[in-house]
């Protein structure tokens, strides 16, 4: 896939990015080679390989996922003005 020049500004236009025709053809060199990049990277066969987290095997660790609530209730509402059963308490706005 190559990118032209119509396209490098189309793309720097959605990005909202200013750029000269000189930028412009530098920046689509730079993109045409990236792109060929990841078009070699589209040829590596990937066949059996497992995803990896890390370059080095570990285990990702979890926690049980449950719920609570948290046990600091009474901390979150010290320094509220005005509380009731752990809730913050605001004027009436609506009438």
């Amino acid at each position: 896939m190559s990118v032209d020049l119509a396209t490098v500004k189309r793309v720097a236009k959605l990005a909202r990015i200013a750029v000269s025709d000189a930028e412009a053809q530098k920046m689509q060199g730079e993109l045409n080679t990236i792109l060929g990049f990841v078009e070699q990277l589209d040829e590596v066969d990937v066949a059996g390989v497992e995803p990896m987290t890390s370059v080095v095997s570990m285990s990702m660790k979890k926690r049980d996922d449950v719920v609570t609530d948290g046990g600091k209730a009474d901390d979150i509402v010290a320094n509220a003005p005005a509380t009731e059963d752990h809730f913050f308490m605001v004027p009436k706005v609506v009438e």
